[in-house]
């Protein structure tokens, strides 16, 4: 299956609503559903028709990300740092540019096997991150599709 191509204005529609159950959520009554729930997303999204995530947003690039990227590149740390990595205001590696460097013309990533952590759990559809962390749940609605999806089901449930 593919993305719907409306996604993106139903998330907008719905933001407000998103928002009042993102500052109401028990945590603990919806954290088990989600595993479910990222499973059916997934089964109808196919990551590399949008590659979103790789287009507008940086990871953070942890020591362990770094040196285990470095070593599959067969880069010197300082050099994988120098040439693709920035730090940025809350003094995380994140990458210089945007899309990211790493992200093929058919949206596959040149790095899969060895990408960073937060690529690997993006996008925390089937963590807590999901409830516990408003801001980067509202705004991935408008980046990721299985976002959206988890989060509009979720939110009407009850």
């Amino acid at each position: 299956m593919s993305i719907d191509p409306h996604w993106k204005k139903r998330s907008r529609d719905l933001q407000k609503q998103f928002k009042r159950f993102l500052d109401r959520v028990n945590v603990s009554k919806y954290i088990k559903q989600l595993p479910d729930l990222h499973e059916e997303a997934f089964s109808n999204i196919n990551c590399l028709d949008c590659a979103n995530c790789c287009k507008n947003h940086s990871p953070t690039f942890k020591t362990p990300d770094i040196k285990r990227i470095s070593k599959a590149l067969r880069l010197k740390e300082s050099v994988f740092i120098e040439q693709y990595l920035k730090i940025d205001e809350d003094n995380d590696y994140v990458l210089q540019q945007s899309p990211c460097a790493f992200l093929n013309a058919d949206n596959t990533c040149q790095i899969y096997d060895d990408r960073p952590s937060d690529c690997a759990r993006y996008p925390y559809t089937d963590e807590d991150v999901l409830l516990k962390r408003k801001h980067i749940t509202l705004a991935n609605t408008q980046v990721c599709p299985a976002v959206f999806s988890v989060l509009e089901k979720i939110s009407s449930i009850d």
